[in-house]
C-alpha cells in the first residue's frame, strides 16, 4: 500500500486541502497581498492509503476530480517534502483564499499540486509566484475559473531563472517536449480546480475550452529580443527573475512574410483584430508574442518597441462593417471608449491605449508569431522571491 498526500473535501466547508508530513493548515497570516493579515479558517485534511499500484492511485485521484484527465506523479510524503524543499515558504503560510470555492492556497497545497503535474523541486518558486500573481486583485481570477470563455491562465517568465530550470523560449514553445513548460503551467491548472474548485463543467463553465487550460507557460527569447523585455519595461532590473500572469484565450498563429516593418506589422495587426474573437469583446489587454525573425525585421528599420506597438495600436482596428448592428449595439455600452470614428467609418480598436498591447519576443526560425487575445483581466508580473521578499537570480539561493 502506498501513503499518499490526500487532497480531501471537508465536511465543513467543501474546499480543497491538504496535509503534507508538515501539518495541515490552520488560522496563520497571508503573504498573497490581499490587504493584510487574515484568519484562515481551520481545515480538516485527511491523508488515504491505495493500493501500491499506479492505476489504482490514478483512478483515485480522477473519482474525486483531482486530476486534469491526465495520469499524475501520486504526491507521497516524501516527493511532497522534496519539493517543498525548492522553497523556503513555510508549508502552513497561505497565499489567500482561491476562488471560487475559497480554499486556502497553503505552500504545502501547492507543492501537492506540484508533485502531481510532474514537476521538478526546482520548479517551485516559479508555482508560488504564478499563484500570487493569479490571486491578485486585476488579474480576476473568480471570473477567468467560471466564465463561459475559454480564457485561461498564460504565465511568461523572465530573467535568469528561466533559462536556469529550462523553460523553453525558442521553437515550438507553445507545443510538447519540454518538462519545465509542461509541468509549471500543468500545476497551475491543478491548483485552480483541487483549491479553487475550478471543475469543468462545475464550476468552470467554459463553452469550449481550450487546449492552453491544460498547461500554458514559456519563457521570452531575451537573447533573441532587440529590445528590453517584458520585466524590464514593467519596472524590475535585467537580472531579476519575475512571473507574468495573463489571462486569456488561446494563441492564434500569424504567418507574415513581408520584408518591410510596415507592412508585416499592419498585417499582424489586422490578425490580432479579428471579429469575434476576445479582442473585438472584451480585452483589458492584448498580447503579442512576435517571433524573432519578426522581431529583426522591425528593429533593422529603426522600429522600436514602443513604435512598434504604437503601430499595432493604429492599426488593429475592427471596421463596424464587419461587427454587424446587432454586436455593434452590444459594444456601443461594453467598449464606447474604444470606438472611433476614420473617414466617416466608426471602427473599433482592441485596446483602450497602446499601453495595453502587451509585446514579447519569443519563439524559434520562422516567419510566424502569435496573438493571444485578452479577457476581463490585467496582466500582473511579480518578482520571484525568498519568503522575506528578497528576490532571487537562482535557484541555488534557496
Amino acid at each position: 500500500m502506498a501513503a499518499i498526500v490526500a487532497i480531501a473535501t471537508t465536511e465543513t466547508n467543501a474546499r480543497a486541502n491538504i496535509e503534507a508530513r508538515h501539518g495541515s493548515a490552520g488560522a496563520r497570516p497571508s503573504v498573497g497581498g490581499h490587504g493584510g493579515p487574515f484568519e484562515a479558517p481551520h481545515e480538516v485534511a485527511e491523508r488515504i492509503t491505495v493500493a501500491d499500484d499506479p492505476e489504482a492511485i490514478f483512478e483515485r485521484f480522477a473519482s474525486e476530480d483531482w486530476t486534469d484527465g491526465l495520469p499524475i506523479v501520486p504526491p507521497t510524503e516524501e516527493r511532497v517534502a522534496r519539493m517543498l524543499a525548492g522553497s523556503d515558504f513555510d508549508p502552513s503560510c497561505s497565499l489567500g483564499p482561491m476562488p471560487p470555492s475559497w480554499g486556502e492556497a497553503t505552500i504545502a497545497k501547492l507543492a501537492v499540486n506540484a508533485v502531481m503535474a510532474g514537476c521538478k523541486p526546482e520548479y517551485f518558486p516559479v508555482v508560488v509566484t504564478a499563484v500570487k500573481a493569479m490571486l491578485g486583485k486585476p488579474f480576476n481570477l473568480y471570473g477567468i475559473q467560471g466564465t463561459t470563455n475559454p480564457a485561461s491562465p498564460v504565465l511568461i517568465v523572465n530573467g535568469p531563472m528561466a533559462h536556469e530550470i529550462g523553460i523553453n523560449a525558442r521553437g515550438n514553445l507553445f507545443g510538447p517536449g519540454f518538462r519545465a513548460n509542461a509541468t509549471i503551467g500543468r500545476a497551475i491548472r491543478l491548483i485552480m480546480t483541487t483549491i479553487g474548485g475550478g471543475v469543468p463543467q462545475q464550476a468552470d463553465k467554459s463553452t469550449l475550452g481550450n487546449p492552453a487550460k491544460y498547461t500554458c507557460c514559456f519563457a521570452e527569447n531575451e537573447a533573441a529580443s532587440p529590445w528590453a523585455p517584458l520585466h524590464v519595461e514593467r519596472g524590475f532590473a535585467t537580472g531579476t527573475s519575475t512571473v507574468t500572469a495573463f489571462g486569456g484565450a488561446a494563441p492564434a498563429n500569424i504567418i507574415e512574410k513581408s520584408k518591410t516593418a510596415g507592412e508585416m506589422l499592419q498585417t499582424i495587426a489586422r490578425a490580432m483584430a479579428v471579429s469575434g474573437s476576445n479582442n473585438m469583446f472584451m480585452s483589458q489587454e492584448a498580447l503579442l508574442v512576435l517571433g524573432p525573425e519578426h522581431a529583426a525585421i522591425a528593429a533593422r528599420q529603426g522600429f522600436d518597441k514602443e513604435r512598434v506597438r504604437q503601430t499595432l495600436f493604429e492599426h488593429a482596428r475592427i471596421p463596424f462593417a464587419q461587427i454587424g448592428q446587432s454586436n455593434a449595439d452590444v459594444l456601443s455600452v461594453w467598449r464606447g471608449n474604444c470606438i472611433d470614428e476614420v473617414d466617416g467609418q466608426r471602427t473599433l480598436r482592441i485596446v483602450e491605449k497602446p499601453e495595453d498591447i502587451l509585446i514579447v519576443v519569443a519563439g524559434g526560425a520562422g516567419n510566424h508569431s502569435a496573438s493571444i487575445p485578452g479577457w476581463y483581466s490585467r496582466s500582473v508580473t511579480l518578482p520571484i522571491t525568498r519568503a522575506d521578499g528578497t528576490p532571487i537570480r537562482s535557484v541555488n539561493q534557496y
